[in-house]
């Protein structure tokens, strides 16, 4: 079996793949404090309840927007299968499917990358993903595989923590659809300025995407919080939650 392990702001998510099916995903905290005996410990008991022997991987792929964990992932993966992991990184992706812009080669994030790689592979034409994470990610990808260019915005977890965080009154809200737009309450005027302001976002740029590409893109959708806005808007053609972690499987046996 092969390892592929995604090191987001918020998770720490591992998968294992025989061939191009995901047999076993696991989702952990992302904390830059716990040492590669702590995650060996937390994962090895995960492989333990799920019967899965840790001998069995053959190897092991990390892609990672946290720098300061990728030595703890590193030497936690060697503990627990004897393997070195290949950390996906710029010098790796001249031998992608997809082009990543020379002028953005250390600016686009390796998630960015493995997101383009999957959705391409599913279409083979031009598209557009988008990724709903700590930040919510818009990349286009055009009909010959390059990657023409990328938008960032705060994610909605991230927007509603910062209304938290920063105001003296606003509560932390859960995110949801609220019955309506116009919020008769706290809560539901947090939700329908965040979860319906950006279902406006969302379709607004990727109006905005498909016009400037000169094409009907299909939207491909992955991300824990997709489905927040998934019954508000009919722009997603597709939703993925595994996109990245199959998006590194497939680097993963391209690079060997």
């Amino acid at each position: 079996m092969q390892m592929v392990i995604d090191i987001g702001n918020t998770n720490v998510v591992v998968g294992l793949f025989h061939g191009d099916d995901l047999v076993q995903d696991w989702r952990l905290y992302t904390d830059p404090r716990r040492t590669d005996d702590e995650y060996t410990s937390i994962l090895r008991s995960l492989f333990r309840d799920s019967g899965i022997v840790p001998a069995s991987i053959d190897r092991a792929i990390i892609s990672s927007v946290v720098p300061s964990l990728n030595d703890t992932i590193v030497c936690m993966i060697k503990k627990m299968t004897g393997k070195t992991a290949v950390m996906l990184d710029p010098s790796l992706y001249y031998r992608l499917p997809v082009t990543v812009p020379e002028s953005a080669l250390h600016e686009i994030g390796s998630d960015i990358v493995c997101d383009a790689v999957a959705a391409y592979a599913r279409y083979q034409s031009a598209c557009i993903v988008l990724d709903f994470g700590t930040a919510l990610t818009f990349t286009a990808i055009d009909t010959d595989a390059s990657i023409r260019g990328v938008a960032i915005t705060p994610g909605l977890g991230t927007a509603v923590k910062a209304l938290f965080r920063d105001t003296a009154q606003l509560p932390s809200v859960p995110l949801e659809v609220p019955p309506s737009s116009l919020g008769t309450n706290t809560i539901h005027a947090i939700q329908a300025g965040v979860v319906l302001g950006y279902q406006g976002l969302v379709e607004s740029l990727v109006r905005r995407m498909r016009a400037d590409m000169g094409s009907e893109a299909p939207v491909i959708v992955t991300g824990g919080l997709s489905h927040v806005l998934a019954s508000v808007t009919d722009i997603f053609n597709v939703t993925d939650p595994m996109l990245t972690l199959k998006g590194l499987n497939l680097i993963a046996g391209i690079i060997g």
